[in-house]
């Protein structure tokens, strides 16, 4: 059964293949942000508590361990036991002391497979949580250049029809309310072109 964690973002995926693309652009999504930013923040509260939940999961490799070593003891126990048995019971001493070496390596051996069992499953618990937690923190960091790209695009856009609507009330101003500088020009070379030409005397 997928977790909360996995559904939000498949929640996530769904709304964005169902948003309307923006006008004039193939690349780029209109995104009610007030929906979006539910979603990431129930992400956001709920990323925790996944990864503590597969941190138990990891903890876990300790109660097996402990509970594999604890029967294995077991088992040594139980060795040592019918090995006082058959001590006890008059038999010859060789024979009593090959049965229990053997009893005795019997039950090392299947304690030891106990053991290797029990780590190797721990280990492929720990494995597949690290991956599992490595795989929904990668969704959540590509969800979040997605938005962070998206939001760059449309405030560059912003910015610049911001500085071309700028240029032109400024060019239009110019145009009302010539410079003081322009002005000055205007007057001499107005000056220049009235002044009667001065007749030299000879």
């Amino acid at each position: 059964m997928n977790s909360r964690l996995e559904q939000i973002i498949a929640e996530i995926e769904e709304y964005i293949d169902n948003c309307k693309p923006q006008a004039l652009s193939k690349g780029k999504i209109v995104v009610d942000r007030e929906e979006i930013m539910e979603l990431l923040t129930e992400l956001r509260l709920k990323t925790p508590e996944e990864i503590k939940r597969y941190q138990k999961i990891i903890a876990n490799k300790d109660a097996i361990l402990s509970d594999a070593q604890a029967k294995a003891d077991e088992i040594l126990a139980q060795a040592k036991i019918q090995t006082s048995e058959l001590i006890s019971e008059h038999q010859i001493m060789q024979q009593a002391y090959a049965q229990a070496n053997e009893v005795v390596s019997i039950a090392t051996n299947q304690a030891q497979e106990i053991l290797d069992k029990a780590t190797e499953d721990a280990n492929a618990i720990r494995t597949a949580s690290i991956e599992y937690t490595d795989n929904l923190l990668s969704n959540m960091e590509n969800i979040m250049i997605h938005a962070i790209d998206a939001s760059r695009e449309k405030y560059d856009g912003l910015l610049s029809s911001l500085q071309n609507c700028y240029e032109i009330v400024k060019a239009n101003r110019n145009e009302l309310s010539p410079s003081e500088e322009d002005t000055a020009d205007d007057t001499e070379t107005s000056s220049q072109e009235t002044k009667p030409e001065e007749i030299e005397l000879i």
